[in-house]
Order: structure tokens, then C-alpha cells, then sequence
């Protein structure tokens, strides 16, 4: 059952899909769920940001371009930190609580 888990709390750092599947089926009242899809909906909501400040000329293409890797590298560090069954903050993430 941990695994299971472990994989739906990575899955939720896979885009918005993988983000919906993980609440569907995760356990919000577990700590350790409700944690990976905080994480996960903060690293989605500064995707949204990053696409948004795109349309802004120059300054914002960078910005966005920018944004776009570390949510990259975010998603990464957050599945793999899922999967191993962590509940260590990513960086700059660890004040940030909008689920539970």
C-alpha cells in the first residue's frame, strides 16, 4: 500500500493530469499525500505564472523560458522525493500551504 502511495504522490507533480489523478485517488487526509500535492499544485500554480509572463515581450520570454526549468527541475526533485517516500520541502516551497 505504500508503494501505491509513494507512486500517486509522484504522479501529482506530472503536469495538472497527473496532479487531478492524485487527488482523485490520494488520501488528503494523510499527511504525506496532502503534503506532495500541496508541493505539487504551488509548483503548477508558478507554471501558470511563468506561461502567462510568455505573452510579455522579451523580458517576459525570458522570464518564462527561466520559470519553465525550474518548474522542470521542481517536478523532478518532487517525484523522486514522492517516490522515495520523503517528506522533505523543496526549496523556497516549504512556507507555501494551500492544501491542508
Amino acid at each position: 500500500m505504500t508503494n501505491k502511495r509513494n507512486l500517486i504522490a509522484a504522479v501529482g507533480y506530472i503536469t495538472w493530469i497527473g496532479f487531478i489523478i492524485a487527488v482523485v485517488m490520494g488520501d488528503r487526509g494523510d499527511g504525506f499525500s496532502a503534503h506532495h500535492m500541496n508541493q505539487a499544485l504551488v509548483i503548477n500554480l508558478i507554471g501558470v505564472v511563468g506561461g502567462v509572463l510568455a505573452v510579455i515581450p522579451l523580458v517576459g520570454s525570458i522570464a518564462s523560458g527561466i520559470i519553465s526549468v525550474a518548474v522542470f527541475a521542481y517536478d523532478v526533485m518532487g517525484a523522486i522525493s514522492a517516490y522515495k517516500g520523503s517528506t522533505q520541502s523543496l526549496p523556497f516551497l516549504e512556507n507555501i500551504h494551500l492544501i491542508g
